[in-house]
């Protein structure tokens, strides 16, 4: 962990001389896998800090916060889950309209108690609708302990702060 951090610090130092972009996104969230078996439905908020590599490449630091609700079984109600992921982020402009991306780091565990979080990681899709929005579709993942994933498709929109 500690070398997470030290890396994502020394890449927002080195780039911080090139055009920089804060964006904010917020999107729904479709658990799958072994997430689906325990949460309903989830709600990510992400921001992300870019610095322009060159014309098609971006590179910087992503985190932001996930939120998923404990599903009902047999009359008993599972507990919520949610994490804090801290990410190097990557972002390769396809043409004027598309992007691919990914974001990959360590998820820290917010709740519920036990949550020690796990390996992040997030590939996406992006398509600008104007010059400061994009809708954007993702696989959210985090490898947690006993071979056990969490992951989720999401769907939502970013916004160039």
């Amino acid at each position: 962990m500690k070398k997470t951090i030290l890396v994502l610090a020394l890449l927002v130092s080195t780039l911080s001389i090139n055009a920089q972009e804060f964006n904010l996104g917020l999107s729904g969230a479709l658990p799958v896998g072994d997430a689906g078996d325990f949460t309903t439905f989830g709600v990510n908020l992400d921001l992300n800090y870019l610095t322009e590599i060159s014309e098609q490449f971006d590179l910087g630091v992503a985190t932001g916060y996930q939120y998923y609700f404990g599903e009902e079984i047999s009359g008993f109600e599972l507990d919520d889950i949610s994490f804090l992921p801290i990410a190097a982020a990557a972002r390769f402009n396809a043409t004027e309209s598309l992007t691919l991306g990914a974001d990959i780091g360590y998820a820290i565990g917010i709740s519920p108690d036990g949550n020690d979080g796990g390996f992040y990681y997030a590939p996406k899709l992006q398509y600008g609708v104007t010059e400061t929005l994009d809708l954007v579709l993702a696989y959210k993942a985090i490898s947690l302990d006993d071979n056990f994933s969490f992951g989720a498709l999401t769907l939502g929109v970013e916004f160039g702060l």
